[in-house]
């Protein structure tokens, strides 16, 4: 399977959590790969230095990453695309609208694999229809403080387990 994680500037959130997804499929030897973008990326740059601090404390590692910018053939890439907020969900829609049974937000897909046990998009679009989900956005830690990225990085990490919990028992 692979996975677009998807952001406003492309150096900490989609970043964190495409390193992190790396990681842990490495990890765990499963056939899962991934990349990120941005609506409004920072094209040509690294994780933002924050960021990277955090991601490398989770286990992932920013060496060689370089920011892009979201167009319709890196979301028509993806069989899978997970944003951080619902305003991001709706920028991959309007970039790539065929995508609409197989984008989510990061927090929508781990609810949505907690309660179906599947890591299946036609399952989660009707799962939320019948019951979705309220909270949807990962805060964008731009220009907080550390604790900030901290929380940020730990939220994707934790929105990641359900993922991997399903992943790893295929």
């Amino acid at each position: 399977m692979h996975v677009l994680y998807v952001c406003t500037g492309n150096i900490c959130r989609s970043p964190t959590a495409e390193r992190l997804t790396a990681a842990f499929a490495r990890d765990l030897n499963l056939d899962v790969t991934t990349d990120s973008a941005g609506t409004r990326a920072v094209i040509g740059h690294g994780v933002q230095a924050e960021a990277a601090r955090v991601l490398e404390s989770l286990g992932g590692d920013p060496t060689g990453f370089v920011a892009r910018r979201l167009t319709p053939a890196i979301a028509s890439g993806a069989d899978l695309v997970l944003t951080m907020t619902s305003r991001h969900r709706d920028e991959v829609l309007t970039t790539a609208p065929r995508n609409l049974r197989r984008t989510f937000t990061l927090l929508e897909a781990a609810e949505f694999a907690r309660r179906t046990g599947v890591i299946d998009p036609a399952a989660w679009v009707s799962e939320r229809a019948a019951n979705p989900v309220t909270e949807l956005d990962i805060m964008d830690p731009i220009g907080q403080t550390a604790d900030v990225y901290e929380r940020v990085g730990d939220a994707i990490s934790e929105a990641l387990g359900p993922l991997f919990e399903i992943w790893g028992a295929r």
